[in-house]
């Protein structure tokens, strides 16, 4: 890392990276499972944080402006984001990461591009943002993508573990054989594997 710039973009990488490994070797089924007490499943955490970084991202991209306003009914609105956070049957955990990785690149893209000190509008009509505040830099907002990621991770490591016993070393140890660049190509095997 040479400058504030190059260290946000590898952090945020790493942290994207995670739910590659915490989903290496699952089913569709054992990454929609939800075997805690937690409704949370790995599928639902993939899908959550690809729609996390699509809405603060899409702040990013339109800063110093509101993005567009989505012109969809609320109830619609509402529904999406409550089904932002299950793996539906008719998902795959393939799909899911096939559209985490489009939008890892896109969050990176804009990491690199986008001026760090820009102003990001604070919705105001969003009861859990702080009211009076007006906004926040680009750079706030990664560094809070940054860790809703870390904080998920930590949530799918918990989940993972519940499944099948394994930890972040071994699966990290289990894709040692495997190239992965999740934001540019799915993995692949290794030539020299």
């Amino acid at each position: 890392m040479t400058d504030e710039r190059s260290a946000l973009r590898e952090y945020l990488a790493y942290h994207q990276s995670a739910y590659f490994a915490v989903s290496y070797g699952l089913t569709d089924e054992q990454a929609r499972s939800a075997p805690t007490v937690s409704a949370l499943s790995i599928g639902g955490l993939v899908k959550h944080v690809t729609g996390m970084q699509r809405t603060w991202m899409a702040r990013v991209a339109a800063a110093p402006h509101e993005p567009p306003r989505d012109p969809r009914p609320f109830e619609e609105i509402a529904k999406e984001f409550g089904d932002q956070h299950v793996m539906r049957p008719d998902e795959t955990l393939t799909g899911l990461l096939d559209a985490f990785k489009a939008q890892n690149a896109e969050s990176l893209r804009l990491v690199e591009t986008a001026d760090l000190d820009a102003k990001v509008p604070v919705p105001q009509d969003i009861p859990w943002f702080p009211e009076g505040l007006e906004a926040w830099s680009v750079r706030w907002v990664i560094m809070h993508v940054i860790n809703e990621l870390a904080r998920h991770a930590g949530h799918a490591d918990i989940i993972r573990e519940t499944i099948d016993g394994a930890t972040m070393y071994e699966l990290i140890a289990g894709l040692e054989n495997w190239e992965p660049r999740p934001w540019v190509t799915p993995w692949t095997k290794r030539a020299d594997a």
